[in-house]
């Protein structure tokens, strides 16, 4: 390659990043990432702080602390941030698949997320950027916030999320009052929310299944069974929607109207392997120790949306109930039994581990 002039060197091959022009108008741009850091130094656990800067002016318009980024997360800021300011004309985002589908050949599915479904019905555009250099003013954002929210949370004897949450408007306001920019224009293009629009229904988790003809829909391996009853008897073989909401509801619909069920829970330990993102690296291990402390039997992670910033509710609160009657159980057995009950023998040298298998 060096020979025939195609090999270029690490440095030849770095691009160039030139600076973009602000945008002119408030609410015309805004950058929107997560930045997982130790914010609570060596007091809690490490979490993720959501940041929603104005592209035209560097203003902070939103901060959130979260256990990790997820769907429902967003959601939550999102919907403080609208209440708040309104609609922007734009997001700019990485390529999180909370923001883009990574699979652009998927066979099923819209080609849109549920977090780009919720903007379309509130008319407002998701970009995502190919580089982090691209939007830079979020990335610096992070850097600055990385050293002086730290230090202010520090002085402040804060070490929990909801602590820490409520005191981030006086700091937002310290911060934006001591760095932000002019914008080129007086114009603020945020819109007002559509008052027909209810923002609870439009920021949730959204699916739709069928209803077998025993009136039992399945979600997130539950058996949500219709009661018999009304118009749910006319609707065997059709589609209903799934509303999973970050208030921890979940509501079965069929043209609008909330359909009455009970739920069975058939959860059940998954044996392949678990696809996991960088960005949520941290807080599913976290999640399988906690598990395997409790019961190593039920160290799964579960499929469907990330409930890490969810409140508590019928989905998130199961695995807890069983985690926690599997280790009453295991205790029970175990009471009574003698050391010398136990037998220890060593694997031999030549058989596989079952860390190996």
């Amino acid at each position: 390659m060096r020979q025939a002039g195609i090999w270029m060197s690490r440095a030849e091959r770095k691009r160039i990043q030139q600076p973009r022009h602000r945008r002119e108008h408030v609410g015309e741009l805004v950058q929107i990432d997560g930045s997982e850091h130790r914010w609570f130094e060596d007091r809690a656990a490490v979490c993720t702080l959501l940041v929603f800067v104005d592209d035209a002016t560097s203003r902070l318009m939103e901060l959130r602390f979260v256990a990790s980024e997820s769907t429902f997360a967003y959601f939550e800021a999102l919907k403080t941030y609208l209440r708040r300011h309104g609609k922007p004309v734009a997001f700019y985002s990485d390529k999180h698949s909370i923001f883009r589908v990574s699979n652009e050949n998927a066979v099923s599915g819209n080609g849109m997320t549920q977090f780009g479904r919720a903007l379309s019905e509130l008319n407002v555009e998701i970009l995502c950027a190919n580089t982090s250099q691209a939007k830079g003013r979020v990335e610096r954002a992070h850097h600055t916030l990385q050293d002086r929210l730290v230090k202010e949370l520090r002085l402040a004897g804060i070490s929990t999320i909801e602590a820490a949450n409520a005191f981030l408007p006086s700091f937002v306001a310290n911060y934006n009052g001591r760095f932000a920019k002019l914008p080129a224009r007086d114009k603020d293009l945020h819109r007002l929310l559509d008052p027909r629009q209810d923002l609870d229904e439009v920021l949730c988790w959204r699916e739709q299944r069928q209803v077998s003809h025993q009136l039992v829909v399945n979600y997130s391996r539950m058996k949500l069974t219709l009661k018999p009853e009304g118009i749910a008897v006319r609707l065997r073989g059709k589609m209903v929607d799934i509303y999973d909401f970050p208030d921890g509801r979940l509501e079965v619909r069929w043209k609008g109207k909330s359909l009455p069920y009970s739920a069975f829970d058939k959860l059940q330990r998954v044996s392949h392997a678990a696809i996991v993102e960088n960005k949520r690296l941290g807080e599913i291990l976290a999640w399988i120790k906690q598990q395997q402390d409790r019961q190593p039997r039920l160290s799964t992670i579960p499929k469907g949306p990330r409930r890490s910033s969810q409140a508590s509710g019928l989905l998130k609160n199961r695995a807890l109930r069983m985690a926690e009657a599997a280790k009453s159980k295991s205790k029970a057995s175990r009471r009574g039994r003698r050391r010398s009950d136990m037998v220890v023998s060593a694997a031999p040298a030549h058989a596989p581990s079952e860390a190996a298998e």
